[in-house]
């Protein structure tokens, strides 16, 4: 991984209260994938039409400490007709998009702008979560360089908690905020990391994705 710090072992690795935590986490996100997984085939076939490409994409995002991580997705942007070749298409791009926009031309379908905003196109990541590759609750995935460029000499610190399908910074604001107060947030989510706080964004993620007010 070039110049980032890889993390042999961490004391949040070592508390067996996280051990018990972790072995839950797997335990759920078997029961939460059977089920979504209607929902997440009839979105993959709508968006397979749509799209004309593969329904699923895999970004590539460096993950809990410091190993890679092919974060899957559901298709939700396109910007060409290019025909779909087989049903996951990785995409290896480093640099990642630092904020996402409201009115990105490439979210082009009703639909596709439904599954965003109500964080549908995230479920399939329920399967890093049962592998022990992400948490529930954890800081968000990036790319290298957006580690890199605004975590800086905070990012081992970052990488010490698996990365999360929810966290502090969608909670509180999500795409409304910037990429200072992301950075912030997820600093916090690990620095002041407990059962309490773990069980309160839970909580709060359920509220802000039927919501779906700050994400687009």
């Amino acid at each position: 991984m070039g110049s980032l710090p890889v993390i042999r072992q961490t004391a949040a690795g070592t508390d067996w209260t996280w051990q018990i935590v972790a072995f839950v986490e797997r335990a759920a996100a078997i029961f939460l994938l059977v089920l979504v997984l209607p929902v997440l085939a009839i979105c993959a076939l709508v968006l397979c039409l749509l799209s004309r490409r593969t329904p699923l994409i895999a970004h590539r995002r460096v993950g809990w400490q410091g190993s890679p991580l092919w974060m899957l997705k559901l298709r939700t942007m396109w910007d060409d007709d290019t025909p779909r070749e087989g049903w996951i298409e990785h995409i290896d791009d480093d640099h990642g998009p630092a904020l996402k926009s409201e009115e990105d031309a490439r979210v082009s379908s009703a639909f596709a702008r439904f599954c965003r905003r109500h964080s549908i196109d995230e479920l399939p990541q329920l399967w890093h979560v049962l592998s022990g590759e992400m948490s529930l609750v954890g800081p968000r995935p990036v790319t290298r360089h957006e580690l890199d460029r605004y975590y800086g000499s905070h990012a081992e610190e970052v990488l010490r908690a698996r990365p999360g399908l929810a966290g502090l910074w969608q909670v509180s604001g999500r795409n409304r905020l910037s990429y200072a107060d992301r950075c912030r947030l997820d600093l916090r989510l690990v620095r002041e990391r407990s059962i309490l706080q773990y069980c309160t964004i839970l909580l709060r993620t359920l509220p802000e994705v039927f919501r779906g007010k700050n994400s687009w």
